[in-house]
């Protein structure tokens, strides 16, 4: 299904997504508040606060030049249960939105209007043209590539993983792709496009940085096919991702107890949040991971809860795809605490919040 015209203009030259923007940025916090480091709670990204325990690596790993001869391939294939020949290592799935565009012929780019804010730069400097879309609901564009998160950040909206393969067959069919970003399907596996890993017009990016909480050591892989990974891999060069974090992805990969454990824990936390949330009456949808309220007083919510400390994601206004029709409000993106002390002290944030600025 094609969207309308208007659902597929090019993008102006002034979008905001020419200037990314992240959470994690409590230096920021801490320039505006004026309060030190040690006193925030930063929930502003979707990191699994509590990451694997990743044990000490013995001295040679850090002596020595990262080794693309371990089995570091042969556990990810089968974490992820694809063919070996179809995983590219990179560090962290940034990487390869940067890399990725330039390896692609010129054409038109699909990125949902609110969405990670990386990939709509990386398609433009590599001379691509960006075209606008308000995500799923409205079907498939008449693009050549499509750039899709599954859940996607910060929405949470999901695509079944049927929809995504006869999106990519379709794409295929037009000399075009479908690229993935499944930073955040660890926790709920069921979408995932990786049965399809190593077909035409396909490319799978995953990241250990979330689920498994060690986003510090920017590592991650992309699951494409074998002609397109090699591309890639010459394009990002060697030793892109070091030894230390070899060693630690291979343990983390390799740990199913921790897996299972971590993603039952991680479902309670999220109906955790979101039930604090929903107790405000925010109207907030979310994955195990992160919440999302989109809402007109997200931006007043943001500050009153940097005053007291803690260090939310706020998104500007953006025209989006919904139920009830097109939506265009600024959002607010929560992610977990760590400890009980944490939670509390969000509940009781939350709780103080100005009578003025609460929802009706």
């Amino acid at each position: 299904m094609s969207a309308s015209p208007a659902a597929t203009a090019p993008l102006p030259s002034s979008s905001p997504c020419d200037a990314p923007r992240h959470g994690g940025n409590l230096g920021e916090a801490i320039r505006r508040f004026g309060r030190p480091r040690e006193d925030w709670l930063d929930l502003s990204t979707g990191i699994n606060p509590v990451g694997y325990p990743v044990p000490m690596p013995p001295p040679r790993v850090w002596r020595d030049l990262p080794d693309a001869f371990d089995d570091l391939l042969d556990v990810a294939a089968r974490y992820y249960d694809v063919p070996v020949e179809t995983v590219v290592p990179c560090a962290g799935s940034q990487a390869v939105i940067r890399a990725l565009p330039a390896l692609l012929r010129p054409g038109r780019v699909a990125v949902a209007s609110l969405t990670y804010s990386e990939y709509a730069p990386a398609f433009a400097h590599a001379g691509h043209t960006l075209v606008s879309w308000l995500g799923p609901e409205t079907g498939l564009p008449d693009v050549d590539y499509l750039v899709w998160a599954n859940p996607d950040n910060p929405t949470t909206r999901t695509v079944s993983r049927e929809t995504l393969a006869q999106w990519q067959a379709q794409l295929a069919a037009r000399g075009g792709m479908l690229i993935v970003d499944e930073a955040f399907a660890d926790v709920c596996p069921d979408t995932s496009m990786t049965p399809h890993a190593g077909e035409d017009g396909l490319v799978i990016l995953r990241s250990v940085g979330k689920f498994f909480g060690l986003a510090g050591i920017r590592a991650g892989f992309a699951l494409c096919p074998q002609g397109l990974g090699n591309r890639l891999t010459e394009r990002l060069g060697a030793w892109t991702v070091s030894g230390p974090a070899r060693f630690a992805v291979r343990a983390a990969l390799s740990d199913m107890a921790w897996q299972r454990t971590t993603r039952e824990r991680l479902l309670h936390e999220g109906e955790r949040l979101l039930s604090l949330l929903r107790d405000q009456r925010w109207p907030t949808v979310g994955t195990p991971l992160f919440a999302w309220t989109p809402h007109v007083l997200a931006p007043q919510w943001h500050a009153q809860l940097a005053e007291q400390g803690i260090w939310t994601r706020l998104f500007d206004a953006r025209p989006i795809s919904s139920a009830d029709g097109v939506q265009t409000t600024p959002s607010l993106r929560l992610g977990l605490p760590a400890t009980e002390d944490e939670w509390q002290r969000l509940a009781g944030a939350l709780s103080a919040l100005r009578p003025g600025f609460r929802p009706k």
